[in-house]
């Protein structure tokens, strides 16, 4: 039997179905036992392994979100994607060009300081407050976060031309996942509102949750700060290979137009309203059309987009789609010696009552039917903004917009008259050496 249990271990064969030189079959219950204890030590081993490998990964998490982020400024981007930080100039010993060193310089930088963001947003993802931490859609968020931080500490230091182009490929990958990160959020935000009402009634004050907005405040402040040093690097990658656009350095481009930039989120916002409402107001584009400076048209459109979008709803519910609507103005107000670029956004749409002004800049905060609750909850989630997306209900266009603003050293400022309609200052800093304001 002991020769035979031997040999039915080496050949794989449960030791319950060993046949004796007689044919009688056993199944006796110490083989049984054995199976089981084994399969229950290697169940215990899985357990204690998965469970050492998630203490090590909050330890590494804790570590490096304990380090000192580098803040960047928009000088220093531009910059940086010219070359003109290099240690020197032409071309080095090792024989590579001027654009493979910049791209290598870069990425080397990316290898470090993106682990540290990225460790102390999952860190404070489980940190938040209200139970939101344990809310689906934001666990799913700080598992996108985690695992993208697994995989830069795991890809080799970017040393030459090849592993600087495995690296690109990572941070492609990684862009993508983090895509419908804010959507995802907003998600999580509407989440926890279900379960706050469900525990201190429909009539609950969202306003009086101060500590989420400040907690998430600091987390899309920090999240616009990963997606730019990415995107730039990847723009910067793209334009090296095909033909560069004349004035854009990555993604900021050194003649952004503020006009220019209107137009295309005017036609995208009244898309937007015709689809929801059957009718859209005009939309006029006043002031210093033909002034330009150095920006990310991004931020730009998506600020644009959020007040134009806001107004044009505000004006069409207020006034009704089968009267005379007042046009929405778009003002720009730019000079050589102006500290900002101001565009004030204004409407007739009836303005804002006195009591919501302090809930405004809330992501607790929204005069619309949310839109997870309505039809439109499966719309697209795969970038910030889209003509995908609904009108309003999400209830972050205002705090996101004064986010993008105040990234770069802007401003965004709503001044309301009820009954009569709503100015919106959008100030956007044109000096460039503003730093990153880091949470």
């Amino acid at each position: 039997m002991k020769r035979r249990f031997v040999r039915c271990v080496r050949l794989g064969v449960q030791p319950w179905e060993i046949q004796l030189d007689r044919g009688v079959h056993v199944q006796g219950n110490i083989g049984l036992r054995m199976a089981t204890t084994g399969q229950r030590e290697i169940g215990k081993a899985h357990r204690v392994a998965k469970r050492s490998e998630s203490e090590r990964l909050d330890e590494e998490l804790q570590r490096l979100a304990g380090q000192q982020q580098t803040s960047v400024t928009l000088k220093a981007t531009v910059e940086t994607g010219q070359g003109l930080l290099l240690p020197d100039d032409g071309v080095d010993s090792s024989g590579l060009t001027r654009r493979q060193r910049t791209l290598i310089q870069i990425a080397s930088f990316l290898r470090i300081e993106l682990p540290v963001r990225l460790a102390r947003r999952a860190v404070e993802l489980k940190r938040l407050p209200e139970g939101m931490h344990a809310m689906p859609s934001v666990n799913r968020v700080r598992e996108w976060y985690e695992q993208s931080f697994v995989e830069i500490r795991r890809s080799p230091f970017v040393k030459c031309p090849q592993t600087e182009e495995k690296f690109s490929n990572l941070l492609h990958t990684i862009y993508e996942r983090h895509s419908p990160t804010m959507v995802t959020m907003a998600r999580g935000v509407y989440e926890l509102k279900q379960q706050l009402q469900l525990q201190h009634g429909p009539s609950f004050d969202f306003g009086s949750v101060n500590e989420v907005h400040g907690y998430l405040d600091k987390f899309y402040m920090s999240r616009i700060g990963i997606r730019i040093l990415i995107g730039q690097y990847l723009e910067l990658r793209r334009q090296s290979r095909e033909s560069q656009v004349q004035g854009y350095v990555g993604l900021i481009n050194l003649h952004t137009s503020p006009a220019t930039i209107a137009e295309q989120a005017i036609a995208d916002a009244k898309y937007l309203c015709k689809r929801t409402h059957g009718h859209s107001p005009e939309v006029l584009v006043v002031g210093r059309s033909h002034a330009d400076f150095s920006y990310m048209p991004s931020h730009l459109y998506y600020s644009l987009f959020e007040l134009i979008k806001n107004s044009l709803r505000a004006v069409v519910e207020f006034h009704g789609v089968d009267s005379t609507m007042p046009p929405i103005k778009v003002i720009i107000s730019d000079g050589e010696l102006n500290e900002d670029v101001v565009i004030k956004v204004a409407d007739e749409g009836g303005g804002i009552p006195r009591s919501n002004m302090p809930q405004i800049f809330s992501y607790l905060f929204t005069t619309a039917k949310p839109v997870f609750k309505s039809e439109l909850s499966n719309f697209s989630s795969l970038g910030d903004h889209s003509t995908d997306s609904p009108l309003a209900g999400l209830g972050y266009g205002l705090p996101i917009s004064r986010t993008y603003a105040r990234y770069f050293g802007g401003d965004l400022n709503i001044m309301s008259m009820e009954g009569y309609g709503t100015d919106a200052f959008l100030h956007l800093c044109r000096l460039g050496n503003r730093s990153e304001p880091l949470p």
